[in-house]
Order: structure tokens, then sequence, then C-alpha cells
């Protein structure tokens, strides 16, 4: 009898999947497929999928172990982000500049990025921009539908001057964001350099207009489609990765030391004077004064330092060693001092 039901039960299922839906019997019909989301930034983590009982260390816990999977995933990247900065750097040596372009997280983490570079590196701030969909109110108040309007993406790099020569990062952690997809295809029309930034694979529509894709795979999120965890968290290392790589190759670092920044604030002048004293192995007041004949730059007051040069000599040895200091003044960064040793507890 078990045998006639079992066989019974196949015949209906079936008869049913070759008939339409208007053709089903009511309880066949009633039943709604299951909607799936391909795209892995949007699936439910199965490891998280009782956070709602955790406690309050058990969630840090959670947390803290998918975030940890975060830094394999922007390793397997290492060949596509070291393109990024080769090109970057290309790009600035030629006259050219890097914009990132998202929306949501992913805008707000370029425009981040490029705020960072001034006081960092002492850039120009044209030569790293953020450009956000929503403009800039959105960076501290969400801008509902700004992400699907495609035709502003267009306005917004217009608006920018965004022209042959430049680089444009496309940042979205989905991959499908319309603004960015947009935003790179205009790039590419207009015969500037593209990559993109994604978490999750995107589609043919968007791959096609990336010279460059960075696709670190982070996972689902700890919280369904809250993307500003862990794929905020591999965006924002690869962002950095890109600006420092191509800082670094573009001779703003003399050793591992940020020789390029000015000195603007209390705090930068403490950084400089203690860096210029390092390097030039002079006294605090000694740096304080080579630092104010050099304008405040670092770089400059140790190239002078050097070479026993003027200001003017100083920038045109740089120009000549493509901004490096080694090539410049022909010697090595100090070594790196050991830490001195902790003292010991009474």
């Amino acid at each position: 009898m078990r045998g006639i039901c079992a066989w019974a039960a196949r015949f209906v299922i079936l008869r049913s999947l070759r008939m339409t839906s208007a053709q089903r019997p009511a309880y066949l019909r009633s039943v709604s497929p299951r909607i799936v989301d391909p795209r892995i930034t949007e699936k439910r983590n199965p490891r998280t999928a009782n956070i709602d009982l955790a406690s309050a260390i058990e969630i840090v816990d959670l947390i803290g172990a998918e975030d940890a999977r975060v830094p394999e995933a922007v390793r397997s990247q290492r060949e596509p982000i070291a393109r990024a900065i080769e090109t970057a750097e290309a790009t600035f040596r030629g006259g050219g500049r890097l914009f990132y372009v998202g929306a949501g997280t992913s805008g707000r983490l370029g425009v981040l990025d490029a705020s960072e570079m001034p006081p960092t590196y002492g850039t120009d701030p044209e030569m790293v921009q953020g450009i956000i969909a929503g403009g800039y109110k959105a960076l501290t108040r969400s801008q509902e539908g700004a992400e699907d309007r495609l035709e502003s993406a267009v306005e917004d790099l217009t608006a920018h001057g965004v022209r042959a020569g430049d680089f444009v990062v496309g940042i979205a952690a989905s991959g499908t964001t319309p603004y960015v997809r947009r935003a790179l295809a205009h790039a590419r029309e207009i015969g500037a350099r593209t990559a993109l930034v994604a978490c999750s694979p995107p589609p043919n529509e968007t791959l096609q207009h990336a010279d460059i894709l960075i696709l670190p795979i982070t996972g689902p999120e700890v919280v369904t489609g809250s993307t500003r965890m862990k794929a905020g968290t591999a965006t924002k290392l690869v962002l950095n990765t890109i600006t420092t790589g191509a800082m670094i190759r573009l001779g703003k670092t003399y050793g591992n030391l940020m020789v390029d920044l000015r000195a603007t604030n209390k705090k930068l002048e403490d950084r400089s004077e203690r860096i210029l004293a390092e390097v030039c192995d002079v006294s605090r007041e000694e740096a304080r004064e080579l630092l104010s004949r050099a304008g405040g730059t670092v770089k400059l007051a140790i190239v002078m330092h050097f070479l026993d040069a003027s200001r003017e000599e100083a920038e045109q040895a740089l120009a000549r060693a493509g901004g490096v200091i080694r090539r410049a003044i022909g010697r090595e960064p100090p070594p790196v001092a050991d830490d001195p040793p902790a003292r010991r507890a009474p």
C-alpha cells in the first residue's frame, strides 16, 4: 500500500510540473516559489542565524570571527590591486587625477580616502577626489534613490571635470549599483581609465566598463545585507592600499617615514620635527629652523640638509629624481631603532 501511495505522490508532482500555473490545483498554486538573490552580499549568513539571541560578548565574538575572514579576501586580490596602484601612479605622473565613485557606504569610503590624502601626503585636494551619489549631503544622511538616477552619475563626473587621462574607480559592494555602472561607462566613453571594487561578482553589463576588477569576496554579512560591515572593511583596506601604494611610488615616503606631509598644525609640526631630527641627526631646535626654511615641507628640508642646497635647488633635485628622496640625495634612510625595553613593574 505504501508503494502505491509513493507512486501516486510522484505522479501528482511530475504532472504538476508539466502544468501551467492556471492548470495546477489550488493547493499547489498557493505555494510561492522561493526568491533567491544571486548577490553574495545579500545572502543570509548561517553562522549568525541566531545572533538575535546572543549576549553582548557572543555578538562581539561572532562579528570578530566574521571580520577575521576579510584580510584573506583582500589578499586574494593582490594582483589587481597592484595593477590599480600602477595605473594610479601613471595617472598622477601624467597629470591626471584619481576619482572614487560610489553610493551609500561605498561612496562615503571613497570620499574618506580622498580626504585623507592632503594632510597625509601633502597632495593638492584635486589630485584624489571622492564622488558620492546624492552629493555631499549624502555623507551624513541617506539620499533615497540617488544610486538609481543614472544620468546624475554623468552630471557629477562632468561637474568634477573628469576627462581623458584620469582614473575612475567605481565602488559597489554588491557589484550592481546603477549609479556606479553609468559612471564607469561614461568614464570609458571620454577616455578615462577605470576600475571596479566589489564584494560580489558584478554582472557583465557593469564588468564590461572596468579595465581592472578588484573582487574581495567577503561572504554574507553578520546582519543580512549590511555591507557597511565586512564588505565595507574590505573596501577600506583596498582603497588604503591603492592610494598608499601610489603615494609611495611617487616618492612621498623615505623608507617608511611620512616625509611629504605639511606641518599645518601642532601635531604635524611635532611629527615633522621628530622626523627631521631622526633623519638628519639634528636637535629639535635645528629641525624646527630647517623646517621653517623649507616652508614647512619635510621632504624639501631633508634634501636641503643633505645637499646643503637652497629650497629652489632642492626642488630641482627632487624633480630630477622623480620625487624620490633616495635618488635625490643618494643616502639610505636611518635604520629602524629598537624600541626601548619595557620597564618592569616594581
